[in-house]
């Protein structure tokens, strides 16, 4: 990259061109005149930018980008070391033959850790599905000792990755940070080898900072080992987590008068054996303790399971706030919805098979008073009742996505008939999803 400068262009051509289209201007103020003389004669040297300014462009750049334009000039070589510059990184971890993504290159790599280790702040890890690439995270972990952290992601763009890794490997890394850190607000670490013994030196360590835990698929990890993070990080505001280490103990620690009110609580419902996997109940009392103590935290459930497996879930009152169903689910299993889900704000169905869920929408509209957003896919709904469940909720459905093929036609409506109708009731124009041909 050559150091190059930036000019202004002369505004005097086009003047010129403007006075020929134009017989009733006669003459140009002399102000005027001086002012464009003066424009054309400016110009911008990029190595004299303000520090802040290329502090800027350098933040949006990667790493390889920021190390070629550090080369430009000696002040873009200062703004390079500057620490600012090096709060916030992604490490971006891939092997070239199996990937096709950026990879931080090595050398670069230990330049960081060599001199900025000690301004890191908001480290991410991306990594692909390589056991080779986790590895070679788990490594930069191991060497960050100066750090001091706050916010930490393990991100895996495709598993297996860091479950590959050598359990002890990978939690001697993580030790590492959290030992060292002692300000963590913020961690994501789904789908890793992480165990109890190691959130405990997390607690230790970080209780009075940590706000943000995300750790779905981590099987390492037991109920009680979640439940000494609610015990003592009480300031967690944010929780992701499997079904299987939620409990009612968890529940009424996160709803402690010690604790601060839990803003959002993601729990994963996934099969990881079909008709073998036992899920437990959660008391209604449990419920209702966490959303006595938080009545705006959002409780998102996420489900993938087989309908079989669906019997323990909805029996009782449930305060959950978004549900998503990422296989089939029964119509019995959507009405109990409707009966006990007064909460419930966003419903995403991914598929329910050939039986019409014109009686569950309508008692999910009549009782679901909060409902803004409903997805369905591979279900069958009448045009009449998805008129009436549209009439019902009104202008609160801020996002309503349906394919068309869900749309059953009546004596009363046609898919064609419909949009009007729906549109009419929501207050702005609709039209059904469309299935993509390619």
């Amino acid at each position: 990259m050559k150091r190059n400068r930036l000019f202004i262009k002369p505004q005097m051509q086009e003047l010129a061109s403007s006075e020929r289209g134009n017989k009733k201007l006669k003459s140009v103020s002399p102000s005027f005149c001086q002012s464009v003389v003066h424009k054309q004669d400016m110009n911008e040297d990029w190595g004299s930018l303000p520090h802040h300014v290329v502090l800027q462009i350098f933040q949006y750049l990667s790493l390889v980008d920021r190390a070629r334009a550090s080369s430009v000039c000696r002040r873009w070589n200062e703004v390079f070391h500057i620490p600012d510059l090096w709060r916030k990184f992604e490490f971006e971890l891939n092997q070239p033959a199996t990937s096709y993504l950026k990879c931080t290159h090595p050398d670069l790599i230990q330049q960081i850790i060599k001199k900025h280790a000690q301004h890191l702040q908001y480290v991410s890890f991306k990594v692909d599905s390589c056991t080779e690439s986790a590895e070679a995270a788990c490594d930069i972990l191991s060497q960050l000792v100066n750090c001091t952290i706050k916010t930490l992601g393990l991100i895996s763009t495709a598993r297996p990755s860091f479950m590959n890794v050598q359990q002890s490997h990978f939690v001697s890394a993580l030790t590492v940070v959290f030992v060292n850190s002692k300000s963590l607000s913020s961690i994501k670490i789904d789908d890793t080898p992480v165990d109890d013994p190691s959130l405990k030196v997390l607690v230790a360590n970080n209780s009075d900072t940590l706000k943000l835990l995300k750790m779905s698929s981590c099987p390492h990890v037991s109920p009680a080992g979640i439940l000494c993070v609610a015990d003592q990080c009480h300031g967690l505001r944010e929780l992701a987590l499997n079904y299987h280490l939620l409990s009612d103990e968890l529940l009424l620690a996160l709803s402690s008068e010690k604790h601060v009110h839990l803003e959002h609580l993601r729990i994963d419902v996934v099969s990881e054996n079909p008709g073998q996997t036992q899920f437990h109940i959660i008391k209604k009392s449990s419920w209702d303790a966490l959303v006595h103590h938080s009545p705006k935290v959002n409780i998102v459930m996420y489900f993938f399971l087989y309908e079989e497996e669906f019997d323990p879930f909805f029996r009782e009152e449930t305060p959950v706030t978004h549900l998503y169903f990422g296989r089939a689910v029964s119509k019995e299993m959507l009405g109990r919805i409707g009966l006990n889900c007064p909460r419930l704000i966003e419903l995403v169905v991914c598929a329910n098979g050939l039986q019409p869920l014109d009686e569950e929408l309508i008692r999910i509209a009549d009782r679901c008073k909060n409902l803004t957003a409903i997805g369905l896919g591979e279900c069958e709904v009448t045009c009449s009742a998805f008129v009436e469940f549209v009439k019902m909720c009104g202008g609160r459905l801020t996002q309503l996505s349906i394919m068309e093929e869900v749309l059953i036609p009546d004596n009363k409506y046609n898919v064609e008939q419909i949009h009007y109708e729906v549109s009419k009731h929501l207050g702005r124009m609709w039209f059904p999803d469309m299935m993509p041909t390619w």
